[in-house]
């Protein structure tokens, strides 16, 4: 078990290590993409796009019955039956999808008024789901193995390929189709790559007894995974028409760059700390040990972006003219960023508990959430629009206290050290750069000099509350990097 023990430890902070890392670049991508996409298109585009590709999720999630999580999951080693078995339950899924959503597009346009360009983007995106949906045996034999510097090198060919091609053909006036080209471009390509990467001779099989054992674990994970889309994406679907596409594109950009911390740091420790808690849940005072680690990295990171960008938002609106046009979402940015803060903790709580086999809980949590969900989103979005809906995305947010104690029974992490701390610092961070506002030349200059204000100063205050361990284990991950790279 100690051999064992240390190669998941090793390969953990290799896979995140590799991940973030290899993020900085993703991201980096992204996050210029996200700037000039929302200076060349309108929010009523944005809109159409958020709408469109909430239609697909929606059904997407119906084409895995939780069977590839199962996989990861599994304690013994996966069968050649197990891999076929999921792969072909998997396709007949997705083509029966697919069908679904061919038939029932005219009614989508109908119902939301929407163009062709729209319902060209519907069916690419369609497209793109099946193409996914082929990749999933690779990407498990990859993830099970905690190769994640391999699991990478897909991801971010395809993030820069959708990126470089959305935001050309935005530039060239192509509207919703730029979506559209880069959709299918990015599917295609990633496709082929972890294929590459990672092959793997497609073949058909079904073991009725492999079926079996794997929906045991696959059911209950997935129908939790349905849940939240229904939370997520079908409430997206029900907000197009509530508060239409204009709106949803001002509630899509808020939401989109409060989470921007979440999609760079927290997706990818939950892709490596969902099989690695799962490999260690018999050992629980290592796990422990792992949660603790994880958590702490995550709330470190993510608070003082996500407080510099509520504090700094209204600001950062003005340097460009024409992102202006994005004011009217400030308020709801603040609100996402509140919600993003929540989430940190509680998705990795939910993730800890699907890694124990606590899937049952997990439901529980799911089932609460929808509720709060379809209880306070429709009515505040009816009453107050677009900025009703983030209020009560940042009021269900709060209800994460239940997440948090259910896992702690579980395992019993120092959530004060991991949590309170960061927090703590992000805190007089962010009343320090709102506070100081310098007489400079000009706005920019300004808002550069309180980001470095608040660098400083939530280092500094970090080094009181957390001490020496701080450089410690951010010394480990350096010496990870520069060892294998």
């Amino acid at each position: 078990m100690g051999a064992n023990l240390d190669i998941i430890k090793k390969r953990s902070l290799f896979g995140v290590v590799s991940l973030v890392s290899r993020s900085f670049l993703v991201q980096g991508i992204a996050f210029a993409s996200n700037f000039l996409l929302t200076i060349f298109l309108d929010p009523g585009t944005f809109g159409i796009f958020f709408l469109v590709s909430a239609f697909v999720n929606f059904f997407s999630y119906f084409s895995d019955i939780g069977l590839a999580a199962a996989l990861i999951q599994k304690k013994e080693q996966v069968s050649d039956e197990d891999l076929k078995t999921t792969f072909l339950v998997q396709q007949i899924l997705v083509i029966a999808l697919l069908v679904i959503i061919l038939a029932i597009s005219p009614l989508a346009r109908k119902w939301y008024g929407l163009n062709q360009s729209a319902i060209l983007l519907l069916y690419a995106i369609g497209i793109s789901f099946f193409l996914s949906s082929l990749k999933t045996i690779p990407s498990v034999l990859l993830e099970r193995d905690l190769k994640f510097n391999l699991l990478v090198i897909p991801q971010l060919v395809e993030t820069l390929v959708f990126n470089l091609v959305a935001v050309l053909l935005a530039w060239r006036g192509f509207g919703i189709a730029s979506f559209t080209w880069a959709v299918l471009i990015r599917g295609v390509v990633g496709f082929v790559l972890i294929y590459i990467i990672s092959p793997w001779k497609i073949g058909f099989a079904f073991s009725k007894n492999s079926f079996s054992r794997l929906l045991k674990f696959g059911i209950p994970y997935q129908t939790n995974t349905i849940i939240a889309v229904v939370k997520d994406d079908l409430m997206t679907m029900f907000l197009g028409k509530v508060i239409g596409t204009a709106g949803l594109g001002y509630l899509g950009w808020a939401k989109k760059w409060a989470e921007m911390p979440l999609r760079f740091l927290m997706d990818n420790v939950l892709k490596v700390t969902f099989p690695a808690f799962s490999r260690l849940q018999d050992n629980r005072e290592n796990l422990k040990q792992a949660v603790e680690k994880s958590l702490f990295f995550l709330c470190f990171l993510t608070f003082p972006i996500l407080v510099g960008f509520s504090v700094l938002a209204s600001d950062l609106v003005k340097i460009i003219p024409r992102y202006l046009k994005w004011q009217p979402a400030v308020l709801a940015l603040y609100l996402y960023c509140f919600n993003s803060a929540w989430a940190t903790v509680s998705t990795l709580m939910t993730n800890l508990l699907n890694a124990v086999g606590k899937i049952k809980t997990t439901f529980k949590l799911m089932v609460m959430w929808l509720v709060l969900t379809w209880g306070l989103m429709p009515v505040l979005g009816i009453r107050f629009g677009y900025n009703g809906v983030a209020a009560a995305t940042s009021i269900i947010a709060t209800s994460s206290i239940a997440a948090i104690y259910l896992a702690k029974k579980e395992s019993d992490f120092d959530l004060i050290s991991s949590v309170g701390k960061p927090l703590v610092a992000a805190g007089i961070m962010g009343v320090l750069v709102f506070l100081i506002k310098p007489a400079v030349f000009s706005l920019s200059f300004s808002v550069l000099v309180r980001v470095l204000l608040g660098a400083i100063s939530y280092a500094v205050v970090s080094y009181f509350l957390i001490g020496s361990s701080l450089f410690g284990d951010f010394s480990k991950i350096y010496h990870e990097i520069k060892k294998n790279h």
